[in-house]
């Protein structure tokens, strides 16, 4: 906190600004600024009022100076001859105050007395009268005062304004009982009522905080019994809310503070033994826990104390943390043993105040159940995906709009905000907890990312286009959790990915890990270093296990399943599914890594199918990923199964060749067939047909471009001089095949070459043959540089004569010396 305890003036704000809550009620008073002259009106105005007899103007003008007071609340000084005048309004018998008036006084007595620094004897004595017209107002049967239960604002101030006067050390013992005894029965018969108002609730919460931080011991017992059966569990009841655990967090730490300081240690053992070692059945639960979290922190702060503090301190901080394990473990065990305990509310509630608990004390440094909890808060409250997903093919057409407003709600929650927070401290948990509840919460994160996987891609084909605005908020929900995933993987893989386990284990983690990430890649937005660290710890445990590698690929998504959509009443296109093409790219980009250890049957079966189905995908960088799985496959050192004679790596290439050419230019990427070609000519048996077949359908795409190009554009051959477009890139791959191919094939690509480069206009003859003998130039083969210097020179010759024939049939003149000699000069 940024202010010390003893220094907060107004309790019901501090809890607001604590719990970052915003109050949008009328009830609820921004402070504005109101200038001196308008406050010095106000009280002139109110003074005249009382002496007014005219009833009109009193009602007409009384409410409005009020307000006008009110409206600069943080600033205002009310001193005790403006108290004593707001006593004689409260009290006239010149007219009827309106019961709208009522909790406006009350609030401007509650500054004076909390402003009061050094209060005289004129200070007690209306203090004294206050409380003697409140005993009339509110308990005796003769008042002509009857307020009904729509009058909850007057409630709420009249218990903060008791509470504030009960706090005021030096006010007589009698007086404070008198506050005490009346506003614990108004906490008896009103409180309920009033705290189904949100607004009011921190006005309450800090009567009772003032109430019991007092100096005198009557109603105390009552008081606790009141605040812990607001939120009770009948139906009709106040409903609670994370924000209401809050505020009892920090109000409790305030209590516990003052109790402390001025040193009312009998008053800490009835705290204690009401709170935490008399629990009652009608309790709320998150209030007490809650409660609990709120005395740590104070103990917290005075942990170096001595003397007769520390028996009671270490009373108090040990009950309090008995109570609350004990909370934490029934509800854990609740929620393991029955899965749709997510329904029950106060348990809901609960595993809330737990989260958002945790992070505010550092009194708990191992407790299994916590850290189970911890885990169940992120996934289902502050991080509940699969839930939302769920409901929103729940509601009807007609209430789409809720649900955009409740998932913003959620995304404005303080759930939602501290889901950062809750993750490392829910990370720093999971080292020290047991190995058994390790496993517990691993298996609940595993699970979850599956979930989103699915639940995501089946709301996302049915929002996208229709309500993006709600499938962003989604996905920003989603981000957190990829976040959380990615931190507690790599928490997971520093502990278990060790020499203390077994390989199997570290196996396991890994393959559960892997298929994890997959599911939670397409909110992969950022580069994080944890995500990097992570990919690599676990792929060096896999990659050299054939049964893992086998089981990792055995999880890709059916082809099946990759072409049919989640939901069969939606058109679906599997190319425009992102977060099903995020997955596939995961499993394409790590499959290259274990494509040692893959074996040939499980790669044509499994990887195969995705792999050829996701070369046609219009995305270049998912396409060039399957490409770079063929070339990894083909590349590999061993050798694949036969099937029927012929090689797995053969019989995929004349597929590979036939969907690559097919696509290109149009879907194909370049770089990555060009990758695919040459580690295919590269890695198949010498002669292999595959490789034939495959220079054979080059050659033909090559002619069938180029003819196309040259066709409809005679000047083509000048875009060959600059940024290559396709026609020239398949013709640069084909001569640079020339020195990669085996030598038995080679001249069956010599012969095809040369005839398609003879069908070429004169200009790019001419390119083509300087790009061949400046290699050929440079090459450093001696086998087969001879046979390409001779097979050059026979083909610039065929080049030549089919130039000069055709001159000759355009103009009547002899061969040119100089062009035929030009580029043979090259050699």
């Amino acid at each position: 906190m940024s202010r010390k305890l003893d220094n907060i003036l107004f309790v019901e704000e501090w809890l607001k600004r604590s719990c970052g809550n915003k109050f949008t009620s009328e009830t609820s008073r921004q402070p504005t600024t109101t200038s001196a002259k308008s406050i010095i009106q106000a009280w002139s105005h109110l003074r005249n009022t009382l002496q007014s007899t005219s009833s009109s103007f009193n009602q007409h003008h009384l409410h409005q100076h009020l307000n006008t007071l009110l409206n600069s609340q943080t600033s205002l000084h009310v001193a005790d001859p403006q108290a004593k005048l707001l006593l004689s309004i409260l009290t006239s018998s010149n007219f009827s105050l309106s019961h709208q008036s009522f909790p406006l006084c009350f609030r401007l007595l509650y500054i004076w007395i909390r402003k009061s620094t050094k209060p005289t004897k004129q200070t007690f004595d209306i203090v004294d009268s206050v409380v003697e017209f409140l005993s009339n107002l509110f308990l005796s049967s003769t008042s002509q005062f009857h307020f009904g239960n729509n009058h909850v604002l007057l409630f709420s101030e009249a218990i903060l304004l008791l509470g504030a006067f009960s706090f005021v050390h030096s006010l007589s013992q009698n007086t404070k009982n008198l506050c005490l005894d009346i506003l614990s029965r108004l906490l008896v018969d009103k409180c309920r009522i009033v705290c189904l108002f949100d607004e009011l609730v921190p006005n309450v919460l800090a009567g009772i905080g003032y109430a019991l931080s007092s100096s005198v011991n009557v109603h105390f017992v009552r008081i606790f019994d009141c605040l812990f059966k607001i939120w009770g569990k009948d139906d009709d009841g106040p409903r609670g809310s994370a924000v209401h655990g809050l505020m009892v967090l920090y109000l409790f730490d305030w209590i516990a503070s003052n109790l402390i300081n001025f040193g009312f240690l009998d008053k800490v053992s009835v705290l204690v033994r009401e709170t935490f070692e008399s629990f009652k059945e009608n309790y709320a639960s998150f209030a007490v826990f809650m409660s609990g979290i709120g005395v740590l922190r104070a103990t917290d702060r005075y942990a170096s104390s001595t003397g007769m503090k520390v028996d009671v301190l270490t009373r108090m901080r040990t009950s309090a943390i008995i109570r609350v394990e004990a909370l934490v473990s029934d509800l854990v065990s609740r929620t393991l043993r029955f899965r749709n305990s997510g329904n029950d509310l106060q348990d809901r509630l609960l595993l809330q105040c737990v989260t958002l608990g945790m992070t505010r004390t550092i009194s708990f440094s191992n407790h299994s159940s916590l850290f189970v909890c911890l885990g169940l808060s992120l996934l289902t409250e502050m991080l509940p995906l699969p839930r939302l997903y769920e409901s929103v093919f729940e509601l009807s057409p007609s209430s789409g709009g809720l649900k955009v407003n409740e998932i913003k709600e959620h995304l404005d929650n303080i759930l939602f905000k501290e889901a950062g927070a809750v993750t490392g401290v829910f990370c720093n948990q999971y080292v020290l907890a047991d190995e058994e509840n390790k496993n517990i919460v691993e298996n609940l994160i595993w699970e979850y990312c599956r979930d989103i996987y699915f639940g995501h891609r089946k709301v996302a084909t049915h929002l996208k286009g229709k309500e993006d605005v709600l499938l962003t908020d989604f996905e920003k929900i989603a981000e957190s959790a990829f976040l959380m995933v990615v931190v507690f993987a790599l928490a997971v893989t520093k502990h278990k990915l060790s020499s203390k386990f077994a390989q199997e284990i570290q196996t396991e983690v890994s393959l559960k890990i892997l298929v994890s990430l997959s599911c939670v890649e397409y909110f992969r937005h950022v580069r994080l270093p944890e995500y990097m660290e992570t990919i690599r710890k676990v792929i060096a445990s896999v990659n050299k296990n054939e049964n893992a590698c086998t089981f990792f690929v055995n999880s890709i998504p059916s082809y099946g399943d990759l072409t049919n959509g989640p939901d069969q009443k939606t058109k679906y296109f599997w190319s425009k599914d992102e977060v099903q093409t995020a997955r596939v790219l995961f499993y394409l980009r790590v499959i290259p890594t274990l494509i040692e250890c893959l074996p040939g049957p499980v790669f044509g079966d499994m990887v195969a199918p995705t792999m050829f189905l996701y070369m046609e995908h219009p995305n270049g960088k998912v396409a060039r990923a399957s490409h770079s799985v063929f070339t990894a496959f083909i590349s590999m050192g061993k050798e694949s199964e036969k099937i029927d004679g012929v090689s797995l790596k053969e019989k995929l290439v004349f597929h590979y060749i036939q969907v690559s050419l097919s696509g290109y230019p149009d879907i194909t990427p370049f770089e990555g067939m060009a990758s695919g070609v040459v580690g295919m000519v590269q890695h198949l048996p010498a002669g292999s047909p595959a490789t034939f077949y495959c220079i054979h359908s080059l050659v033909e795409k090559a002619n069938q471009l180029c003819s196309e190009v040259f066709t409809h554009e005679a000047d083509a051959w000048k875009q060959w001089q600059g940024e290559p477009e396709p026609s020239k890139k398949l013709m640069d791959l084909l001569l640079r095949l020339v020195f990669l191919v085996d030598i038995q094939v080679l001249p069956n690509l010599m012969q095809l070459l040369a005839q398609l480069i003879t069908k070429l206009p004169q200009d790019a003859q001419n390119i083509v043959l300087n790009e061949l003998y400046s290699q050929v130039a440079d090459s450093d083969d001696v086998v087969r540089k001879p046979m390409l210097v001779s097979w050059l020179q026979s083909l610039s010759y065929l080049c030549t004569m089919a130039s000069n024939q055709s001159t000759a049939s355009k103009k009547n003149n002899s061969e040119d010396p100089i062009s035929a000699g030009r580029i043979t000069a090259h050699l």
